[in-house]
């Protein structure tokens, strides 16, 4: 049996066990089976491959995209440029490349959302591994953007100091926190979302609710809005791949 898998923590809102057990049924593999792997802590991940020596790929995904860097004998250039892993392919002699798809989700979630659209700015809310992924995509288009975190030292602005000039003047908004995913449905990030406007787009990265609060506020405020669905299948395509190339 090919084993695959997810590793996370909390892992009650993920439909990657039921995207790939749907698309293993569906393309006739029966011999491939995929299941969610919830670590307390990432330091679980050598006993978890010593307990399932099968398991040829695992994606990553909250908290440990980055901690689990540590565990990795290579990165491909896409990682290693981001700095964070959200698949891991086991070669075939046993060591552990790490590879970033969220970059892939994020292409064709962008090249969606904005069209031929080029916002001036993008607000990023989140520093965690997502939000590396997400940086990496607006450098590549060339779009300046502004972090926002909990932590002063991390970002440009505070979810307490941010100001409402700045939401207004960026015209795309990227929620790369887990804010707003089930069960925790009614939550959103704090920001004054009376200064979004129709000329904004809102990009959540959240797949679960299909409608965030976040993306519920932009659109009461006549924004274009996307949730994290399409990263999500792409990303998980591009995992497949890497893992059967």
């Amino acid at each position: 049996m090919r084993r695959f898998g997810l590793i996370g923590r909390p892992l009650g809102h993920s439909a990657s066990a039921a995207y790939f057990t749907e698309k293993f049924g569906r393309e006739g593999m029966a011999d491939c089976a995929y299941a969610l792997y919830e670590l307390a802590a990432i330091e679980e991940l050598p006993r978890l491959r010593e307990r399932t020596p099968e398991l040829e790929g695992f994606n990553v995904t909250i908290p440990y995209k980055r901690e689990v860097m540590r565990y990795l004998d290579d990165l491909s250039f896409d990682a290693r440029m981001i700095g964070a892993v959200n698949c891991v392919r086991r070669e075939a002699d046993g060591r552990l490349t790490g590879h970033n798809t969220d970059i892939a989700g994020l292409r064709a979630a962008l090249d969606e959302l904005l069209g031929a659209e080029q916002p001036e700015q993008a607000l990023v809310l989140g520093t965690g591994g997502a939000s590396q992924a997400v940086q990496y995509a607006l450098a590549e288009r060339n779009i300046p953007f502004a972090l926002v975190s909990r932590d002063a030292s991390k970002g440009d602005y505070t979810y307490d100091n941010l100001p409402c000039e700045t939401v207004e003047r960026s015209l795309l908004i990227v929620n790369a926190t887990p804010v707003g995913t089930y069960p925790a449905v009614d939550e959103a990030p704090r920001m004054p979302y009376a200064y979004v406007t129709p000329a904004h787009r809102l990009l959540d990265l959240v797949y679960n609710p299909p409608l965030t609060q976040f993306l519920d506020y932009g659109r009461q405020r006549g924004a274009r809005v996307m949730n994290g669905e399409r990263m999500f299948r792409e990303q998980a395509d591009a995992a497949w791949k890497i893992w059967n190339s």
